[in-house]
């Protein structure tokens, strides 16, 4: 049984170290727990509370509340994280005065500084997921001059049985509040089964091309200090001119960050499109450190260094201390795929009016040198290919069936949670531990049965001598399947067809070779 009043002592301390809670509040506070615990009066006696200040994440915190919770019936099994989100989140700075502080850091010590403040107050009231992220698998795969980093994600938690069955017999709101997952309104929020609690969550304001926009970062981080650049108004995506000034005006405000936005058209954009948004971070991404391959040039703008980048897909790179000359020219280019049609490559704009191209735009800064990596990508369907032409062809979607959006295009492998049990069983087939039978691994019930034709042609190179050799060899089937995706992606394939139909593109824009 948890001790209701040692476990508020423990929250006011925790609160003190790490949430910023002056000593001032801190009876107050102390007043509005017991309130909530259901207790009559805080604990009498002096406590050694030195575990408490040696923490680096709440998580034993977070148990504790929520066992309080159900042996005292303030929460049921469903609702227990959402009762601990709640508790942390009253602990925490209200949002106003985290902005405050998070700009004064900002004006007087630079934006690294400031971003680490707001990072650290994200982990230490639990809304960033730390020791979740950890348990992600990752690895690095090497393809000579190139990489690619890959992680098979466990942090986002998955719903149990008994919560789906709960979640279909809850009644539904005729009107959907917040509108979606990154709404301003979800700050506060005490979310429902299907909508997670976001009372601790903490975001920033900010202008970006002229309008009011909001960050926070990612509570399930793909990589670090992943953040979400949000537009305050719930709009669509849309990849415009504009768009690049947005992206300008937050590297100008976070130089220590890169940006981009997804794609706005459906299998290419990500997985939402109803509201508009930018991810960025600290971390650079493999895309980023990849070297141009061919030099090209603009005569227009003559302050632009511009190249097409040594990378799987077809992406534009441009350089420049000029933000006019950059943001003009990355304009351009969003503006003339759209309507750029080559059918030697099979691209084409549009079906009946209906858009097929569209781009990303990733922005960083060097110094005081901008940096505008452009991702060209197109959605169009065939008979061969219904879930696009330029999508993980079918022979992949054991791997990865869901759109590849701006994170993986830029060379970030996000896999799901389900291969990690997946891949370990195709290795002791590999190396005998388990027998490979056929009959029942093409049974689709068996949920090894999508990875039937990949288990077949590993048997049939010969099986290994150990556990550890046939991972490796697993890993390295799935290391070449994310890289292939990439090259289904490329709208350019790397062939002469494709470099001529790159080329003209180029051109289209008034964009010639060096």
């Amino acid at each position: 049984m948890v001790n209701g009043k040692i476990l508020v002592e423990k929250l006011i301390k925790y609160a003190q170290t790490f949430l910023h809670l002056k000593e001032r509040d801190a009876i107050y506070f102390k007043n509005l727990l017991l309130r909530e615990f259901k207790l009559p009066a805080p604990y009498g006696e002096k406590l050694d509370l030195t575990e408490i200040e040696n923490l680096t994440v709440p998580d034993t915190l977070v148990k504790e509340i929520e066992d309080y919770a159900l042996e005292n019936n303030l929460a049921d099994e469903f609702s227990l994280n959402r009762y601990s989100t709640y508790v942390l989140g009253l602990l925490s700075p209200l949002p106003s005065k985290v902005n405050e502080e998070f700009n004064r850091l900002r004006d007087e010590f630079g934006a690294e500084k400031a971003c680490e403040y707001l990072y650290d107050l994200s982990v230490k009231n639990n809304y960033v997921q730390k020791t979740a992220i950890s348990k992600n698998l990752k690895w690095e795969y090497k393809d000579g001059d190139k990489y690619l980093e890959i992680t098979v994600n466990l942090s986002k938690p998955e719903k149990s049985n008994k919560e789906i069955a709960k979640l279909l017999s809850e009644k539904k709101s005729a009107e959907k509040y917040p509108a979606c997952l990154l709404c301003k309104e979800n700050e506060g929020f005490e979310g429902t089964l299907s909508q997670p609690a976001r009372e601790n969550i903490r975001t920033i304001s900010l202008k970006m091309g002229g309008q009011d926009w909001f960050f926070q970062y990612s509570p399930y981080a793909y990589y670090n200090e992943h953040v979400i650049a949000i537009n305050t108004e719930h709009t669509p995506m849309c990849v415009d001119k504009n768009t690049v000034d947005k992206l300008l005006d937050f590297v100008d405000y976070l130089p220590n960050y890169m940006i981009g936005s997804n794609a706005s058209l459906p299998i290419v954009g990500g997985s939402i499109l109803n509201h508009e948004h930018y991810q960025g971070g600290e971390h650079l991404m493999p895309m980023h450190n990849a070297p141009v391959l061919t030099n090209l040039k603009s005569n227009e703008y003559k302050d632009v260094k511009v190249g097409i980048v040594d990378w799987y897909n077809s992406v534009i790179r441009l350089q420049s201390k000029n933000r006019s000359q950059i943001r003009d020219l990355a304009g351009d280019i969003v503006e003339g795929w759209k309507v750029f049609d080559c059918p030697e490559c099979f691209i084409y704009s549009n079906t009946n009016g209906t858009p097929h191209n569209a781009s990303s735009p990733i922005a960083r800064k060097r110094g005081d040198e901008y940096v505008i990596d452009i991702i060209l990508r197109n959605n169009v369907a065939t008979e061969e290919y219904p879930e696009g032409l330029f999508h993980a062809h079918p022979e992949y979607h054991n791997i990865k069936r869901e759109g590849i959006g701006l994170i993986e295009a830029m060379g970030l492998f996000i896999l799901p949670g389900r291969l990690k049990e997946q891949l370990k069983t195709i290795a002791e087939i590999l190396c005998k531990e388990k027998e490979f039978d056929k009959k029942e691994l093409s049974n689709a019930e068996n949920p090894l049965s999508i990875h039937f034709d990949m288990i077949n042609s590993l048997v049939g190179e010969g099986y290994s001598a150990d556990f550890d050799s046939a991972y490796a060899r697993v890993v390295d089937r799935v290391n070449t399947t994310c890289k292939n995706i990439l090259f289904n992606t490329s709208v350019f394939k790397k062939d002469s067809v494709g470099n001529t139909g790159f080329l003209k593109f180029l051109e289209s824009v008034k964009i010639y070779k060096a």
